[in-house]
């Protein structure tokens, strides 16, 4: 038995529309809108705390070294407690190293900002620029 694929009525309207072409062009004017599109920036006016300018450096590699700040301000290179000049002189040793570790910041979140500030500013003077900083899960 063969098949016939013409149709009966020529005359009649087709009752399938192909939206393949269609859906490839919705997509095509979706993307070109999401590149173009600007989001508007939300900020907030705040007296921001400041901090010194210095050089970036990169290099790859990782290991980890805990800097960590109490409420009271003081200042921890992993277990021992350290004085800002102490810190200073700790990170620019770890500095010297071939592969420097990440520093991981941690602070209470009763600190003052700008102590954490203070702190990122002596990680970028001594050039360190591998740096997480932890917080705690909700």
């Amino acid at each position: 038995m063969a098949r016939v694929f013409k149709r009966k009525d020529r005359l009649s309207a087709m009752s399938e529309i192909n939206l393949t072409s269609l859906m490839d062009l919705v997509f095509c004017l979706l993307i070109i809108f999401m590149i173009t599109t600007q989001l508007p920036e939300q900020t907030i006016p705040l007296n921001l705390p400041t901090q010194a300018q210095s050089r970036e450096v990169r290099d790859p590699k990782l290991k980890f070294q805990v800097v960590s700040v109490d409420a009271l301000g003081h200042y921890y290179w992993g277990r021992e407690e350290v004085d800002a000049d102490k810190l200073r002189s700790l990170l620019q040793a770890l500095a010297t190293q071939p592969e420097p570790p990440v520093i991981s910041l941690r602070g209470d979140k009763t600190l003052q900002f700008q102590k954490i500030i203070d702190v990122l500013d002596l990680i970028k003077q001594a050039g360190l620029t591998k740096l997480s900083i932890d917080t705690q899960v909700k």
